[in-house]
């Protein structure tokens, strides 16, 4: 009944806690494009994909006590940082989930490694990858003209993906 609100415990909790939401939804939208299981729906919204259904899960697990969301004050904006509870783990041990397969781990490291930034580089593109590449990238630039990604970025965004999906193909 639970499971997915279980997954996304799950997922903070092998992250060692996520600081910023938006990093939080690009992470998942990555994992799901990766073919990991999160059932989330996205739209384009103003930083990327967005969830409104996953929004609603950390709300509700922050609500239940599973996850602690720490509001950082950074002067100009406020940051949240995820981290998962006690019960969190004990919730997840109940919902009988499988432990992360060390693909979607090593997943998490890496994605958490990358700024907000990269990963709304590198999910704008997902988001966009029925396109061939260079109409991924037309796209980019349309969407994310404002953000002044560069040719070195992009490319690092395109490699970045590869080896998520070369790994995740290999596990």
């Amino acid at each position: 009944m639970l499971e997915e609100h279980a997954k996304i415990v799950q997922f903070i909790g092998a992250a060692d806690g996520i600081t910023g939401r938006k990093k939080l939804q690009k992470m998942v939208y990555i994992a799901k494009k990766l073919q990991f299981s999160f059932k989330e729906k996205y739209e384009f919204h103003v930083y990327g994909p967005y969830s409104v259904e996953l929004t609603t899960r950390v709300e509700e697990l922050c609500n239940m006590g599973f996850l602690n969301e720490e509001r950082q004050d950074k002067g100009s904006y406020v940051q949240y940082k995820y981290q998962m509870t006690d019960e969190g783990e004990h919730f997840t041990q109940m919902a009988q989930l499988e432990d992360a397969s060390p693909a979607l781990v090593s997943c998490i490291t890496q994605m958490k490694d990358k700024s907000s930034r990269f990963l709304e580089l590198v999910s704008t593109l997902l988001y966009f990858d029925h396109l061939p590449k260079d109409e991924q990238i037309e796209k980019l630039h349309v969407v994310k003209g404002k953000l002044n990604f560069s040719e070195e970025e992009i490319e690092e965004a395109f490699s970045f993906v590869m080896n998520l999906m070369n790994e995740r193909a290999v596990q």
